[in-house]
């Protein structure tokens, strides 16, 4: 199976109103990943101004704004982007999920590790705040409007502001 039709199962999975293949070119998530993908390679190899303007115009075009520095694995799904923020030191892990209004932030202005990093299979639900060079687990859920300001572990799920835990599973059993 080509890459392009695994991720279109991706997020079939994720997303029951995806009706088509040809629907993911509509995406706002599937268009700002792609001109990401652009945009990063041109900030490795040190093209910052080019990089920036490539996510400039994509942030102008879908809402999402993802910075050229950003790591970004496969499969990530911004269900209704309109104001997702990911900071140019965050890593997002493969078959993440995010929802409208999620802020991946910094805390700090030093030229350092500055951003989350989000394991595989993290979900983030709308107007989320994450910030800080903080690492949110494997599987992890965070509820809609929370805000994290530390780490979660694998398999929890946490809601509020401050975010507190709710739910923990070890191998899909709750032991919240």
């Amino acid at each position: 199976m080509g890459k392009f039709k695994m991720y279109y199962e991706s997020i079939k999975e994720r997303d029951p109103a995806l009706k088509s293949i040809w629907e993911l070119f509509l995406y706002p998530s599937f268009i700002a990943i792609s001109y990401h993908r652009l945009a990063h390679r041109l900030y490795k190899s040190k093209w910052y101004f080019i990089a920036r303007l490539i996510s400039q115009f994509s942030r102008f075009i879908t809402g999402i704004e993802i910075h050229p520095g950003a790591v970004i694995g496969k499969y990530l799904f911004i269900d209704h982007g309109m104001g997702v923020v990911i900071g140019e030191t965050a890593i997002v892990g493969d078959r993440v999920t995010l929802f409208h209004g999620v802020t991946l932030g910094g805390i700090t202005t030093a030229s350092v590790k500055r951003h989350p990093t989000l394991e595989d299979g993290v979900t983030i639900g709308a107007g989320t705040t994450v910030l800080g060079n903080i690492s949110i687990g494997k599987g992890a859920i965070i509820g809609a409007s929370s805000v994290v300001l530390k780490g979660v572990a694998r398999f929890t799920t946490v809601v509020g502001n401050p975010a507190r835990v709710v739910v923990k599973t070890t191998n899909g059993l709750s032991v919240a």
